[in-house]
């Protein structure tokens, strides 16, 4: 038999018992499908969640008071919490590599004006803050650069202004943040929310009053922008050298945003690889469908073999046979699934915009691979069981 008949054959033996076939195309499809719907939550997740933490720039860096170690027992945790101060920021503010540096300090208040009130989120910082967090205004001026007694301003949120102003101008106004009286100096354009936190519903004072607002003695973390061209690595032992000598000990914890991102990519590539293996556990049970079904065939059609032998068909031959059956009915259900799942996640991202959605090709690529050396492997046995049969007495069975 020459290739071409081979071929010729399978494909027969595939189109004769089409209910059975669609049975089996159908268990690889759904496998397949379900890997392709499956990653694409992952991926789109993945990407979200990436885009969301890097929207405010990946050349920062995040300092924090405290610092935790282990002593290598479970629960043996030492926590010493130092305080942050504004000279500290106003000193790492001179690093040749720092662009520009922000103090903060966070809380919630009712911010009022003219009987209305909101509670909101209030942000204690400093005029880097358009800079570093990469927001714009849309109106006004944003805190300016004052001394240690800085002036009752405030910057309202997107949200926040409509909430308390409506349509008109809050430029000018006064209103009060905890009971104390501010003036509105400037209003931030939108910038939406960030897994789930309504960025546009805040307000923005200046740090050293966030301070003593909230009672505290110490920053809740500081903010630092530099050179995108230098080493975040460098610019971070930079700053840790020059806090161990302002505080005479390593009482802080400093993240670069490269590290929580690098942490981040790495935790939502193992969420998409997990959902991507729940996906392949149908395409399993795909591949033992065609199993069940070639071992049917194999009992169905020894008197054909027999047959076939009789003709001059080596066993190697007999062997191709089953394997390309196999294949074929692999080959079909991963094509049918490709189509069925590119479908469903087509539809899903028309009814819920908002889920995030992303194909992941290299998953999509091994599924295909996978189904089709499932088909491989599921069709190995019968298709040497199938090489050993006699001829002879294949063809006395009925």
């Amino acid at each position: 038999m020459r290739t071409t008949d081979l071929m010729r054959y399978a494909l027969g033996a595939v189109g004769e018992r089409p209910g059975r076939s669609l049975l089996t195309v159908l268990g690889i499809a759904i496998g397949v499908a379900a890997v392709v719907l499956l990653t694409a939550i992952g991926e789109g997740v993945h990407r979200f969640v990436l885009a969301e933490f890097s929207q405010f720039g990946t050349n920062l860096i995040a300092v924090s008071p405290g610092r935790t170690t282990t002593l290598g027992m479970s629960g043996a945790l030492v926590s010493n919490v130092r305080p942050l101060s504004l000279d500290d920021a106003r000193a790492l503010a001179r690093l040749p590599e720092v662009e520009a540096v922000v103090p903060v300090v966070q809380g919630n208040v009712a911010v009022e004006h003219a009987g209305r009130s909101r509670r909101t989120t209030v942000f204690g910082a400093g005029p880097g803050v358009p800079e570093i967090w990469s927001m714009r205004l849309a109106s006004g001026r944003f805190l300016p650069e004052r001394g240690a007694n800085p002036p009752a301003f405030a910057v309202l949120g997107a949200e926040l202004a409509v909430q308390l102003f409506g349509q008109r101008s809050p430029l000018g106004a006064r209103i009060r943040v905890g009971g104390e009286p501010y003036r509105v100096i400037g209003v931030m354009a939108r910038k939406g929310q960030m897994l789930g936190f309504d960025l546009d519903d805040t307000l923005y004072i200046p740090a050293e009053r966030a301070l003593a607002l909230f009672d505290r003695d110490s920053l809740m973390e500081i903010d630092l922008l530099y050179d995108r061209h230098a080493d975040s690595t460098v610019v971070a032992e930079r700053v840790r050298t020059l806090l161990i000598r302002r505080h005479g000990t390593e009482d802080f914890t400093i993240t670069t945003q490269d590290q929580m991102l690098a942490v981040l990519g790495s935790v939502l590539g193992a969420l998409t690889t997990v959902v991507g293996a729940l996906g392949a556990i149908s395409l399993l049970v795909g591949g033992i469908g065609i199993l069940t079904i070639m071992t049917i065939a194999l009992g169905e059609r020894r008197r054909e073999i027999g047959l076939l032998r009789a003709l001059g068909a080596g066993r190697e031959q007999i062997r191709w046979l089953f394997l390309l059956e196999a294949m074929l009915l692999a080959l079909l259900g991963g094509l049918v699934g490709l189509a069925i799942g590119g479908v469903v996640v087509v539809m899903l991202g028309l009814a819920l915009p908002g889920l995030p959605l992303q194909p992941a090709w290299d998953f999509v690529l091994l599924a295909e691979c996978g189904a089709l050396l499932l088909g491989l492997v599921a069709g190995v046995v019968p298709a040497l069981r199938a090489a050993r049969l006699d001829p002879v007495r294949a063809l006395h069975e009925q």
